[in-house]
């Protein structure tokens, strides 16, 4: 862990970027500035940063998105060291607070990072194809909503005169057409951007090699882990899938049963329960943990929260170890 002398709290808004910087004794180094939240504004600042103050920077802000790319990206390609904070987090870190404005979220970020410097992980730039994969995945699931929505309107076919209802049911098969074309490209896309990149292609056929993992669950753990780069292990993607169990107890009157916890990627969390019904009911090995358990007397649904961490735990194995998944229950005698 550097030994950072300059913590400079960034709040990031649409248009604008507040800025405040403080010392190693919560000094302000820093006073308030305001800018613009494009590329050049940002380079052209932390430029003069770099040139007036001999110290070592980082940099914080909170993960807002779209709005916080351009920051991001600028700071990393001047090699300034920054960390992507989660809204959550900051807010809470706050305490008791009264009123709100921009100036202050920045002041506070920086006390954040202060606070925080022994235990805060630095962000790394997500690459091209792993950000192009992030938007064609986000607008699959944008168009995939849609073509729910248009679906129902022939529910109605039923029940109202074909004369009334023939104009709309004309449209929205037009509709659902353009959107399945749509969904196609962007679908061919995705696979195409894993094609072209040897080391995102390796990964996404590890992953597949696992029983229960599909293809649109890979792609999304590609994405999600920046191609296995943004976690360490298994447990921690579990934690940020909201799979992972933690204790709830306290003293003598407190001692309920370990839970997950509701703050999660809820996506995430809905593919791999996805991938746990597929496990239980096509891997052998998983049906046979299911059942035993099962009649051991524990909870359907906490023996397959169990799969889910049991397919992390697979996924990460397979990567690590970069060789496919073998199933050895198919060589027991």
């Amino acid at each position: 862990m550097k030994n950072y002398d300059l913590f400079i709290g960034v709040d990031v808004s649409k248009s604008k970027l507040d800025i405040t910087g403080i010392d190693q004794d919560n000094s302000l180094v820093l006073k308030h500035s305001v800018i613009k939240n494009n590329a050049s504004e940002i380079q052209r600042y932390f430029k003069k940063i770099l040139k007036d103050q001999n110290r070592t920077i980082i940099v914080g802000f909170e993960n807002t998105g779209v709005y916080s790319v351009p920051i991001a990206l600028v700071l990393h390609k001047m090699g300034v060291e920054y960390c992507q904070l989660p809204s959550l987090e900051i807010s809470r870190s706050k305490g008791i607070s009264r009123g709100k404005s921009d100036k202050i979220d920045a002041l506070q970020i920086a006390q954040y990072l202060l606070s925080h410097r022994f235990k805060i992980k630095l962000s790394e730039g997500m690459e091209n194809h792993i950000a192009e994969m992030r938007l064609l995945y986000t607008h699959r699931e944008k168009i995939i909503k849609s073509i729910a929505r248009f679906e129902k309107e022939f529910e109605n076919q039923d029940f109202l005169p074909k004369e009334i209802q023939k104009d709309v049911l004309r449209s929205t098969k037009s509709i659902l057409k353009s959107l399945s074309a749509n969904l196609k490209k962007i679908e061919e896309r995705l696979i195409a951007i894993i094609k072209d990149n040897p080391t995102i292609e390796k990964n996404f056929d590890l992953i597949t090699s696992v029983p229960g993992i599909g293809k649109q669950t890979a792609i999304y753990l590609l994405i999600t882990t920046k191609n296995f780069t943004a976690f360490k292990d298994a447990r921690q993607l579990a934690c940020y899938a909201g799979v992972a169990p933690f204790p709830y107890q306290s003293g003598s009157s407190i001692n309920g049963r370990a839970k997950v916890n509701n703050l999660a990627d809820k996506k995430l969390k809905s593919l791999l329960n996805m991938c746990a019904l597929s496990a239980n009911k096509y891997d052998y090995e998983m049906k046979l943990y299911f059942e035993k358990k099962v009649s051991e007397g524990k909870n359907k649904m906490l023996v397959l929260n169990n799969i889910r961490n049991k397919l992390l735990a697979r996924v990460f194995a397979v990567i690590n170890r970069q060789q496919p998944y073998v199933n050895t229950k198919k060589y027991a005698a």
